[in-house]
């Protein structure tokens, strides 16, 4: 038998050393980049999976209220969240070449039991709730993704390298809302398929194989891990215990960047999870789900953009900037919602949820950028001679991509608040024009914080 050679932990990285950048580091930091990429896809497509799913479990013979579907397509934001505060300090800890592969290989738990859920009208409410917590896997591994990843690249292009990889993963969410809808109109693995459902909206019937939306990813999952497995590298250099890392928590802007981090990346995971069944509860006469994947899809392409522009004029301006217009567009969202006798205004609702998408998606790479330029700053700003600098700098990186991680769990958490958000208002009120007015109040204070410290004249950490 023919041994296959693992890749060796790097001993020496030094990725903000011209000399070692230009000679081969960037060699390794673009692969790394590259191999990234699909884990974090699949991680989000599977995360979103619920958000499609739950639209269609009333038409197919389950029998569950709007706060009860709400509950199911917010939970995997609750669970993604609470398993990135432990993921994010997992690569320091086995290496991001291991963890990757371990956490990608994790995705088929989910998929495969949501395909087993729905062939079964007799499966139970408390059933799909454990597996909508499944999904909150493929939430936490964008944690331990992006901490990895911000290792391997200088800060002056730490930016552009996580809104990219970011940016990618992000589309996951557009993947599965797009992929959803097609694969599930045919047996497309024949007999593995299993048997279809009938579907009906009280006029219309015909078959679909929803087990198919978690079957879809079972391959590319498989292929992802072993790719990670065989193609990426492990840091020797920047291996850091549980306690080294815990440092952050005491760390002021590590809080005020991940309430940040929440009002961007947590708008468009929570926006993402809910438009679906928000949009077929408001508008239950027009049919979105065929285009669901458009606003994700918008937010994806504008985070790598965010994060580009915030390495060239300053994350706190491009984040302040997007704080602004989702708050202003939250606003005009309540304008378009049907209520007090009017049936509101369908395009008005479709352009401004485009308009959020896209605004938090260009927060999401702003702040990205941030923190690690942050943690760095503030190390080095006591570092008095070049050894005490290149400490500083070695310590601000373990640091930074430990608040990258915990920021990336406080702000999964808007996947789960924002869903929910539209249920309790609905249980309550009727309608969902609170929730939206909580969201400006909320960006408010998001606005005043960014402002404060980081994009003012003289703010205390300006990025």
């Amino acid at each position: 038998m023919v041994a296959t050679a693992m890749p060796q932990p790097i001993s020496h990285w030094e990725p903000d050393n011209p000399a070692f950048w230009e000679s081969g580091g960037e060699r390794i930091a673009r692969k790394n980049l590259i191999l990234s990429a699909p884990p974090l896809v699949l991680a989000f497509a599977v995360w979103m999976l619920w958000s499609v799913v739950v639209a269609y479990l009333p038409h197919i013979g389950f029998r569950f209220t709007a706060n009860q579907l709400f509950w199911l397509a917010a939970l995997p934001g609750l669970s993604g969240a609470t398993l990135r505060l432990l993921f994010s300090f997992m690569v320091p800890i086995f290496g991001g070449r291991v963890w990757t592969t371990f956490s990608t290989a994790l995705l088929l738990v989910p998929v495969i039991g949501i395909a087993a859920a729905v062939q079964d009208t007799a499966t139970s409410y408390p059933q799909f709730l454990m597996l909508a917590l499944a999904a909150g896997i493929g939430g936490g591994n964008f944690a331990s993704n992006m901490a990895n990843l911000s290792f391997f690249y200088p800060t002056a292009r730490k930016g552009a390298a996580l809104g990219l990889n970011a940016g990618l993963g992000n589309l996951g969410v557009g993947l599965a809302q797009l992929v959803v809808p097609l694969v599930i109109g045919t047996a497309i693995f024949g007999a593995l398929s299993g048997s279809p459902q009938t579907w009906s909206d009280g006029i219309d019937t015909h078959q679909v194989w929803l087990q198919n939306a978690g079957l879809v990813w079972v391959p590319f999952i498989v292929l992802a891990a072993a790719a990670a497995w065989y193609g990426m590298d492990d840091i020797a250099t920047l291996r850091s215990s549980f306690p080294e890392q815990a440092v952050v928590f005491v760390r002021k802007h590590n809080w005020i960047l991940s309430w940040l981090y929440l009002g961007t990346f947590g708008s468009f995971i929570g926006f993402a999870a809910g438009f679906p069944l928000l949009a077929d509860i408001e508008f239950s006469t027009h049919s979105t789900l065929g285009y669901a994947f458009a606003g994700p899809l918008a937010a994806a392409i504008a985070r790598p953009a965010g994060g580009w522009l915030a390495d060239r004029i300053g994350g706190g301006r491009v984040a302040l900037a997007s704080f602004i217009i989702m708050a202003v567009a939250s606003g005009g969202l309540l304008a378009t919602l049907p209520g007090g006798g009017g049936g509101g205004s369908y395009i008005g609702f479709l352009v401004l949820f485009a308009v959020l998408f896209m605004a938090s998606g260009a927060g999401n790479g702003a702040v990205f950028q941030m923190i690690p330029v942050v943690f760095v700053n503030d190390r080095q700003r006591a570092a008095q001679d070049a050894g005490a600098r290149k400490r500083a700098l070695h310590d601000g990186m373990i640091e930074g991509a430990a608040a990258i991680g915990f920021a990336s769990a406080i702000g999964a958490f808007g996947g789960f608040v924002i869903p929910k958000s539209f249920g309790t208002a609905i249980s309550l009120t009727g309608g969902t024009h609170a929730a939206f007015y909580m969201f400006m109040i909320f960006y408010a204070s998001c606005i005043a914080l960014t402002w404060w410290y980081y994009a003012r004249r003289n703010a205390e950490m300006p990025c």
